[in-house]
């Protein structure tokens, strides 16, 4: 039994990924509680957002959004064009939004879904951050 394209791809998760629960999980046992999520009111909808400290953090997967790592630079094997022009479009989407956030005085954070795993560096860009 093979499974369709169409299947795979709607269960890829927009929200509450394991990179964002992980994020999360880390801004809490660092102390930082106190952020909304996926706030629809902002430019981009920002995973995480603390409103009183205009700061919002955003995490990408490294494939969707085209970081420029090992996981990011893969090319796809099947239907390439239609891939590679969307993942163009989630990078010019991705710069609008950051440019939307802080035109509107909000500092931002990209982690991206490959800097998770070193959770010791990731905790020292968050604490940076927010401090």
């Amino acid at each position: 039994m093979t499974i369709s394209r169409s299947e795979i791809m709607s269960r890829v998760k927009g929200k509450n990924t394991q990179p964002e629960i992980t994020v999360r999980q880390m801004l809490r046992a660092l102390g930082y509680p106190g952020y909304r999520l996926h706030r629809k009111d902002l430019p981009g909808k920002p995973d995480i957002a603390y409103i009183g400290r205009h700061k919002a953090i955003l995490i990408h997967g490294c494939f969707w959004h085209g970081h420029d790592c090992k996981h990011g630079s893969r090319k796809p094997k099947d239907n390439a064009d239609y891939w590679l022009k969307k993942i163009t479009r989630n990078q010019e989407r991705d710069a609008n939004n950051l440019k939307a956030l802080s035109d509107l005085g909000w500092k931002v954070l990209v982690v991206w879904e490959c800097e998770i795993k070193d959770g010791e560096q990731l905790s020292t860009r968050l604490k940076e951050f927010l401090a």
